[in-house]
This record gives C-alpha cells, structure tokens and sequence, in this order.
C-alpha cells in the first residue's frame, strides 16, 4: 500500500500524510505536527522491525520471548541514545476512515520522500529522519573508527531498509548527484551531506597535507581538516546550509561570535 503524501511549503516544508484505514506511519519524536481526531496516536520505545509497525507480543516464546523482545528493545534504544537521537518513536494509525497528519523536521529546509523497494538501503545524517511507512526499518550505521572521528558528522548514520516510503529533511536546499557522473567521486563538506543510497562508498580525507596550503586551506578555509568523500554510482542528496554554519551565524547575529577570521579550524562547534 503505498504512502500517499504531499511535501508543501518553501522555506519551512512539511510533509502532509494521508493514511487508509489500518495503515500505519511512524515519526521520530519530535517531527510531528497535527492530525485528524481520527488518527491513533502511540508512543514507543521500539521500532517497526518489519512487523507493520505493530509492538512484537513474544507470543509462542513464553518467557525467552518476551526476554529477547526486551533485549532487542534496550539495544535499539541504547544504540538511539550513543547516536544523541531520540529514544522513542510515535506511531500513527487511521480509524474508520481516511486520516491525515502533518511532520515537519527542526531547521529551515527542504524535505524529501524516498522510495524503498527492498534492494538498496538509504544512509542519512542524523536527525535527517522525518517519518516512515511501518514497512520500513530504521536503524543506527556506525562508521569505521577512522572515518568517523575524522569526519564528525559522518561518524554515525541513521540507516533505512524494507519497503516503502521514507521522508527525511535538510538545511537550505537540496541538490542530488550521482558521482559517476563526475568521474566516480565527489568531495563535500562534511555537514552538506543529507543521505545516499547503498553502494555509495563514503569516507573522508584530509584538506590537502601538513604543509603551507594545506595549513592555509584548514585555518582560514572554513573547512576545518577534513572533507567527506563520496563514490560509486548512486543517488546522493546534499544541502546548502550546515547546522554549524547556521548556529555560528546566528551567534554572529547576536554579538557572540566565536569564528574569528580563522574558518574553520578554531570555529565554535555548536550542538
């Protein structure tokens, strides 16, 4: 059943979902807005995990069942917590008819709905995840330690599997790529990548080496060390607007700016 939806709106987008009777659609805690009386509303701890949404009852496992569910629980949420996302999810369902509710994500931007059909995963940066159909699965990706600690944002990703609709939202606006058409890799900065599709092999290196430019590139660059690589051949969606740059002009806006003329590297992180 496919999700029907509308993505409205310009510099703040939301996302309007009209639901049939027993369909149900999940949100981060948080992302949701407004609904029709006759849409359920339930908050859990538990993600879908490819059973329509519907919590697992441990029926036929007696105790042991009822043991790994809460395993599997505690381990979804303690990966959610290491991730600094939320521990819980909302989950909404039409009764007696059509309903509709509205998400929308926290920073001014665009949203996007992206279609599983169960070959490829979709990797996103976190706090990207909006909303879901209950058909698809939502879960944490841990980079290589290598990767991760050099490349910040890109340390740990939310990951979307199953079939069905995914929405997730950015900052500023949207651009999508695909790197074999520019000769197989692209280099980003580390906070414009929104999500990309499985197959794309994502890493990050270093602002030119340890000599004068490469120096002059990190100090005064706006930079910072690192840039995220991205190759292979597969849909990627970038944003014009990265959280950092955001909080430091906003800081900037309210005589508190930290950045100096230095860029990046002695930039105020903030969040």
């Amino acid at each position: 059943m496919t999700l029907q939806q509308e993505i409205v709106g310009n510099a703040m987008q939301m996302a309007v979902v009209n639901l049939d009777p027993g369909q149900t659609v999940y949100c981060e805690a948080g992302k949701f807005l407004f609904k029709t009386t006759n849409v359920s509303m339930e908050t859990r701890l538990s993600g879908p995990s490819g059973n329509g949404g519907r919590p697992q009852d441990g029926g036929g496992g007696g105790m042991g069942g009822m043991l790994r569910q809460a395993m599997g629980t505690a381990m979804q949420v303690g990966q959610r917590m290491l991730a600094g996302e939320s521990l819980a999810f909302q989950y909404f369902s039409a009764q007696g008819g059509q309903g509709t509710v509205g998400f929308a994500g926290v920073l001014p931007g665009e949203m996007r709905a992206l279609e599983l059909d169960g070959t490829r995963a979709w990797f996103a940066e976190k706090d990207a995840f909006v909303a879901a159909e209950s058909t698809v699965d939502f879960g944490i990706a841990f980079q290589g330690g290598r990767t991760g600690m050099g490349g910040g944002e890109g340390f740990i990703l939310e990951k979307f599997t199953g079939r069905g609709t995914v929405i997730i939202a950015g900052a500023g606006n949207f651009i999508d790529l695909n790197p074999a058409d520019f000769g197989g890799r692209i280099e980003v900065d580390t906070g414009c990548v929104v999500a990309f599709e499985e197959g794309i092999q994502y890493g990050v290196q270093r602002v030119g080496g340890l000599n004068r430019q490469g120096i002059m590139n990190a100090v005064f660059g706006g930079e910072g060390l690192s840039l995220a690589t991205l190759e292979g051949n597969g849909r990627v969606i970038l944003q014009s607007l990265t959280i950092e740059s955001l909080a430091n002009a906003l800081k900037k806006a309210q005589g508190g700016d930290k950045q100096g003329p230095t860029g990046g590297l002695f930039s105020t992180n903030v969040g």
